[in-house]
C-alpha cells in the first residue's frame, strides 16, 4: 500500500467532515433532524461519514483487487452511464440528480469515471487486436469520441462545471496514450480557433447562465462595474469571504456578526459543497487554505508518482486520467472563489458534501492505489 496516499486521503475526508458541519449549519432539514442532532451541520456531516464508510469499502476493494479486472467493467459502466445521463437530461432536473430509492446522486460524475476506466483499457488493448488500432489518428479519435459524447451530453443538460472537467482529462489522454505533437499541435490551433463559435453560438444553447456567468467574471477581472445584487452576488461575496480572512480567519463555526457566512452572503444552500472553499478560507485564514491546497498537491504528485512506476500504459493512463479530473476539480472550485475562474457547480473532492461523489473519488482513488500494488505483477509469458 502506498500509505502516503492513503494517510492525506483520509485527513482530507476529516477535515472536510468538520467543515461540512459549519458550511451546513444553515441548510433547511426537517424538524425532526434537528431535534435529533441539533443542527444541519451536525446532520450533513454525519451523512458524510457514512458516505465515507461507504467509500472506504469500496476503496480498499478497488485498490486489493487489480485493476487489470476491474477495466472489464468499462464498457457496461460507461453505457449506462450514458443511458443514466440521458435520463437526467430527460428529467431537466436543476441540480442533475437522479433519485433510485431514497438514493440521489448526479450521472455525469458516473460517466467520467467509466470513460477513464473505458480509456485506459482501450488505448492500450485495442492495438493488439490489429496494427490499425495504434495508428495515431485512430487513438486520438478514439480518445475523442468516448469524451465528447458525455460532454455534449453534460452540456445539454447544462451542467458546465461537470461537462468542462473532460477537457483536462482528454489533453491528459491524449499526452500520456501518445499522440504526437504535431497533432496535438494541430488541434490546440483548431480548438482556439473555435472559441468564438463555441462561446457565442454553442454555448447559449445548452446553457442559459453560462455566458452570463462567464461575462461577469470577465467584467469582475477588468474591474469594471458589476450588479453585485444580481448576477455578480456570489462571485463578489465569496471573493470577500476568502479576501477578508486574513492569516488566521475568524474561527471555525464563527457565529460572530464578522461572518458573511452567518449573514448569509454565501448562498447557504451550497456552502457546504461547491463554495465550500469560501467558508473553509473565512474561517481558518489563509494559513488553513494553504494546507488544505498543499495537502491537494501532496495527493495529485502522489498519483503522478504512481503514473510513473505503473507496470503497463494502462495503469498509466488510469492514474494521470484521475490526477487531472482531481486537478480540474480542485482548479475551478477553488479558482472560482478567488476570480481565477467564473462561477460552476463542482464540488471539491472529499472535502465538499457531495453524496456519491465521494464515493467515486474514493474508487478512482482506490485504482490508483491497485496500480501502486501491482505495479511488479507482470502478464505470464505465453508458451
Amino acid at each position: 500500500m502506498n500509505w502516503v496516499l492513503v494517510l492525506v486521503m483520509y485527513g482530507l475526508l476529516i477535515f472536510g467532515v468538520f467543515m461540512i458541519e459549519s458550511a451546513a449549519r444553515h441548510v433547511s432539514v426537517a424538524p425532526e433532524m434537528l431535534d435529533k442532532f441539533g443542527s444541519a451541520g451536525a446532520y450533513f456531516a454525519h451523512r458524510q461519514k457514512w458516505w465515507i464508510l461507504a467509500g472506504s469499502v469500496v476503496y480498499f476493494g478497488a485498490a486489493l483487487i487489480d485493476y487489470k479486472w476491474i477495466r472489464w467493467l468499462g464498457i457496461p459502466f460507461y453505457f449506462a452511464s450514458l443511458a443514466l445521463m440521458v435520463l437526467a437530461m430527460i428529467k431537466d432536473d436543476k441540480v442533475h440528480q437522479l433519485n433510485f430509492g431514497g438514493l440521489s446522486f448526479q450521472p455525469a460524475q458516473l460517466g467520467i469515471s467509466s470513460g477513464i476506466i473505458l480509456i485506459a483499457w482501450l488505448v492500450q488493448d485495442l492495438p493488439k487486436l490489429h496494427r490499425f488500432f495504434a495508428a495515431p489518428f485512430i487513438r486520438i479519435g478514439l480518445i475523442g469520441v468516448l469524451a465528447v459524447v458525455p460532454f455534449l451530453i453534460v452540456m445539454k443538460m447544462g451542467d458546465m462545471g461537470s461537462a468542462l472537467v473532460w477537457v483536462p482529462v482528454a489533453i491528459v489522454a491524449l499526452l500520456v496514450g501518445g499522440a504526437p505533437f504535431r497533432y496535438m499541435s494541430f488541434m490546440t490551433l483548431i480548438g482556439a480557433g473555435m472559441l468564438p463559435l463555441l462561446y457565442f453560438v454553442a454555448l447559449p444553447l445548452v446553457s442559459k447562465r453560462g455566458p452570463e456567468r462567464i461575462d461577469v467574471w470577465l467584467r469582475m477581472a477588468q474591474e469594471k462595474e458589476v450588479d453585485i445584487k444580481g448576477a455578480a452576488y456570489a462571485p463578489h461575496n465569496i471573493s470577500m469571504a476568502v479576501g477578508k480572512a486574513g492569516w488566521k480567519g475568524i474561527g471555525w463555526k464563527n457565529t460572530n456578526e464578522e461572518s458573511l457566512h452567518e449573514k448569509g452572503f454565501i448562498p447557504r444552500d451550497t456552502a457546504h459543497n461547491d463554495y465550500i472553499f469560501a467558508v473553509i478560507a473565512e474561517e481558518l485564514g489563509f494559513r488553513g487554505s494553504l494546507l488544505l491546497v498543499t495537502a491537494f498537491a501532496l495527493l495529485l504528485i502522489q498519483g503522478l508518482f504512481i503514473a510513473f512506476y505503473s507496470r503497463d500504459l494502462s495503469g498509466r493512463l488510469l492514474a494521470a486520467l484521475v490526477v487531472a479530473l482531481f486537478f480540474a476539480h480542485v482548479f475551478e472550485s477553488v479558482g472560482m472563489c478567488v476570480l481565477l475562474m467564473p462561477i460552476t457547480g463542482i464540488p471539491l473532492p472529499l472535502v465538499s458534501y457531495s453524496g456519491t461523489f465521494v464515493v467515486i473519488c474514493m474508487f478512482m482513488l482506490g485504482l490508483i492505489q491497485s496500480v501502486w500494488i501491482h505495479r511488479h505483477d507482470r502478464p505470464a509469458a505465453s508458451a
